[in-house]
């Protein structure tokens, strides 16, 4: 997260958490490093392999790979201005 505090990084947080501890994270792990280990893979799970509704079904770092391969074309698009007077 960001330096300053924002209100909303909260939320984010737990989120975060509450995804991790209810889909995730069903064993109890031996020692930090194992912890660790799991949330790491829980998380490329997450981003890279698990399809969601809420993207129509797309994995998210599709969506957002696509996005990267979208924002260069709309930067360099200037729509004609129209005059409505």
């Amino acid at each position: 997260m960001s330096g300053g505090y924002d209100c909303y990084q909260n939320a984010l947080a737990e989120r975060i958490n509450g995804i991790l501890k209810e889909e995730f994270l069903f064993t109890q792990c031996a020692n930090k490093k194992d912890l660790e280990k799991l949330v790491a893979e829980s998380v490329y799970s997450y981003n890279n392999e698990r399809p969601y509704l809420s993207l129509d079904m797309q994995i998210p770092n599709e969506v957002h790979k696509k996005k990267r391969e979208i924002l260069p074309r709309l930067k360099n698009h200037h729509p004609k201005t129209v005059n409505l007077f």
